[in-house]
């Protein structure tokens, strides 16, 4: 019974708000379906299978709340779990940042759920893992990939007269190529709302070509230099600082986005002009949840424009206890980029290096958004437009903020872990020693 109809999640939910003797009382029902296939060495390695159902009700007395779970649906399972958190609640310390239960909400209409993608089957997974198999045993290289589909729901009720119901849908899929020798590395990775713009055996490809292409790397002194950064080699970054557009975090003096002597940094221009950065949940590419996990409602919102920081989210006892927007943090994200191609970036880059992913990636200083981490899976030196050589991997130190004051230019937004991403060429990128990995 994992994927509930509106109609079936909203009965249910009904029916156990009725149990509640509560001064509050709010239930969330959520449920999730699918499958994944994992290979190494060219085979098949592990493949599993998900199909659940859990109910959260959370009880309040007065500023006392308590939550108890549940995944069976019997009317007595469902009483107790009613029950339990009405006894929790009744133990609990009052919260000094109680909200009350939100009322009822409206929501955009997010096309977030593929009926291809909910009709995924272990055959289809079979099919593409043999696809990336059988190409990487074409070429004599070996491989590592996983591949992971997801349907899910959401529903939430109150009794404050709250109604939320969501479906949504997500194949994710990466791959590892390395050559015979384990000398040569490459990576492709992506995720989908809906299956029919997958194709394994594409992104195999990619990794293959990058693998192969790796061999005989070369040893560069570190230092600072002109990247281009793939997708894959930013997108991690930029989502850690996306996270610290807290406004509480910025008040409080505990993030880049605070002001010397207090308050936050909104209204200021902290990036290149180039960059603007939105969520929107009814994005054709990127749809994701129009509710937050409060029930409060998402809309397109404007995180950065033309380099100045717009908005930030908030919690609802922050937003009413600072004055600021009331605003829940986004689902995902979405930087916009330019036309240029990966190959139009490197053909107007005179001396740089492409990065084709960074990993192991640690924070260094909160409040500079300063990390540190490695290059992986295909680093190469570029010279007069055109890849020289393969060269071995860095460890970098680098904040996004800097990063994204030193644009020189960006390329076609891609999809990865649900936001859209272009690459970017970044000048004075710092690099700081050599790493022997591949």
């Amino acid at each position: 019974m994992a994927i509930l109809s509106k109609d079936e999640a909203q009965t249910i939910l009904t029916k156990v708000l009725s149990y509640s003797k509560a001064d509050e009382c709010e239930i969330t029902l959520t449920g999730t379906t699918g499958g994944n296939i994992r290979t190494a060495r060219n085979m098949v390695s592990t493949s599993g299978a998900i199909d659940n159902v859990e109910l959260e009700v959370e009880s309040r007395f007065g500023k006392r709340s308590g939550r108890a779970t549940c995944n069976e649906f019997d009317d007595a399972t469902l009483r107790r779990c009613v029950q339990r958190a009405e006894e929790i609640a009744r133990l609990a310390p009052e919260s000094p940042e109680y909200m009350p239960l939100l009322g009822p909400q409206q929501y955009v209409s997010s096309n977030a759920y593929a009926p291809s993608t909910a009709g995924i089957t272990p055959d289809y997974r079979a099919e593409q893992a043999g696809a990336s198999i059988r190409l990487c045993d074409e070429k004599k290289l070996s491989s590592a990939a996983f591949l992971e589909d997801t349907t899910s729901f959401v529903a939430k009720r109150n009794s404050k007269g709250l109604e939320a119901y969501q479906q949504a849908t997500n194949l994710a899929f990466s791959v590892t190529v390395r050559t015979p020798d384990a000398k040569g590395s490459g990576y492709a990775v992506a995720d989908f709302t809906d299956r029919s713009k997958f194709d394994a055996g594409r992104m195999t490809q990619t990794a293959a070509t990058k693998a192969a292409g790796s061999l005989g790397a070369k040893a560069i002194e570190p230092g600072k230099y002109t990247v281009i950064l793939e997708p894959a080699a930013s997108v991690e970054l930029l989502g850690n600082m996306m996270e610290s557009f807290d406004a509480r975090s910025a008040d409080e003096g505990r993030s880049f986005l605070s002001k010397k002597g207090g308050g936050n940094r909104k209204g200021e221009k902290l990036f290149d002009p180039r960059v603007t950065i939105y969520s929107d949940p009814t994005h054709a590419e990127v749809p994701s949840l129009a509710f937050a996990d409060d029930g409060r409602p998402r809309r397109k919102t404007t995180w950065v424009e033309k380099g100045v920081v717009k908005n930030m989210f908030s919690s609802r006892f922050w937003a009413q206890k600072s004055g600021s927007a009331d605003i829940p943090e986004p689902g995902g994200f979405i930087m916009e980029g330019g036309t240029q191609s990966l190959q139009d970036m490197i053909k107007s880059t005179q001396r740089g290096i492409l990065v084709t992913r960074l990993w192991y990636i640690r924070a260094v200083d909160p409040q500079t958004l300063l990390y540190t981490g490695l290059t992986r899976d295909g680093t190469f030196f570029i010279e007069n437009g055109k890849i020289k050589h393969p060269i071995k991997n860095f460890r970098f130190n680098e904040s996004p903020i800097i990063m994204l004051n030193n644009i020189e230019a960006l390329g076609r937004p891609e999809r990865l872990e649900g936001s859209l991403v272009p690459p970017m060429k970044i000048r004075d990128f710092t690099f700081t020693s050599l790493s022997d990995a591949v």
